[in-house]
């Protein structure tokens, strides 16, 4: 299948140009995590002279606020971050659903009408949860009606590789574990799988650069972009920040909501947690000098090759 590009065009760029993004879901304020993965993001893209674009996940209604989204945004700003372009992923319907019919007209998608129960009961386990086993796939359900959900269509056993600039090789198989995956949800909501795809190809992302939580989704997404034929990205996945009792650092965890009363010292915790070794004088500077520093002495190299560290300054 070949995206209909007349109709969905990739933002232009300068050729070999390095584009990375960062993808803030709304549900709450920013915590620790999401400034790592900012900073890690944002300083790949500058000191490779690319540009660093925000895009907000609020494809969720029932879990998006805008006074989330627009409080994220001023944090960022306080912070001293700089980002080329904005996007919301809410606005961008009409792109996945061009994409979505193409998928439906080649057979390569179809509709589901499986409640969540039913596949929890009926379905094994695997690596990202209850491994869907075709039952929808010979029903001749109508693919017009939103009160259904649609997969991707999954007929042979799929291997996929992540080339992971941090954690190293990643493979995942995905028919085993996975089956024939959502990319768009009984409720209309198109899943992160298909928007992130789709808007990273229309963004002209180059680099990924995200938390170690979004690895083991990252095979779906370079499947997907096989399927589209779509560039993939380069990919890094930067360790989670842990709470004192392993956990991952979220809004679920209550995770503490970052201000920027203290935003040098973030900034400084931020840079050492990533293996930079910001000096203790930063401590002592202003926004732009610890700007200046890092921008100067960042080396993606240094990150830990972690799944997640535990970090009780930040959190």
């Amino acid at each position: 299948m070949v995206i209909d590009v007349d109709s969905i065009k990739p933002l232009q760029t300068t050729a070999g140009q390095y584009h990375g993004r960062f993808a803030p879901s709304p549900s709450g304020p920013l915590h620790a995590g999401s400034l790592v993965t900012a900073l890690a993001s944002c300083l790949e893209a500058k000191t490779h002279q690319g540009l660093w674009s925000i895009r907000i996940d609020d494809l969720d209604p029932q879990r998006s606020s805008m006074s989330c989204a627009d409080q994220q945004l001023r944090l960022l700003d306080q912070l001293g971050f700089e980002w080329d372009s904005l996007s919301y992923q809410s606005q961008h319907d009409s792109r996945y659903d061009k994409v979505l019919t193409q998928l439906y007209r080649e057979d390569l998608a179809y509709a589901c009408e499986c409640s969540r129960k039913a596949i929890h009961s009926r379905c094994d386990s695997g690596i990202l949860g209850p491994v869907y086993d075709g039952y929808c796939r010979l029903r001749g359900l109508p693919t017009d009606d939103e009160c259904y959900a649609a997969r991707l269509r999954l007929d042979e056993p799929t291997l996929v590789t992540v080339r992971d600039a941090i954690q190293g090789d990643f493979s995942l198989e995905l028919t085993s574990a996975v089956g024939d995956y959502l990319i768009k949800r009984s409720d209309a909501v198109f899943s992160y799988h298909l928007a992130c795809v789709v808007d990273d190809y229309y963004q002209g992302i180059t680099h990924v650069v995200r938390g170690y939580d979004l690895l083991s989704l990252t095979p779906i997404h370079i499947h997907l972009q096989q399927t589209l034929k779509l560039p993939t990205p380069h990919y890094a996945h930067v360790p989670l920040v842990l709470t004192a009792s392993k956990q991952k650092l979220s809004k679920s965890q209550h995770a503490r909501a970052l201000t920027a009363t203290h935003a040098v010292q973030l900034l400084w915790y931020g840079l050492d947690f990533l293996g930079q070794k910001p000096p203790k004088m930063l401590l002592d500077a202003t926004i732009a000098e610890v700007w200046s520093w890092a921008k100067a002495h960042w080396n993606g190299e240094h990150i830990p090759k972690n799944k997640g560290i535990i970090c009780p300054w930040l959190v």
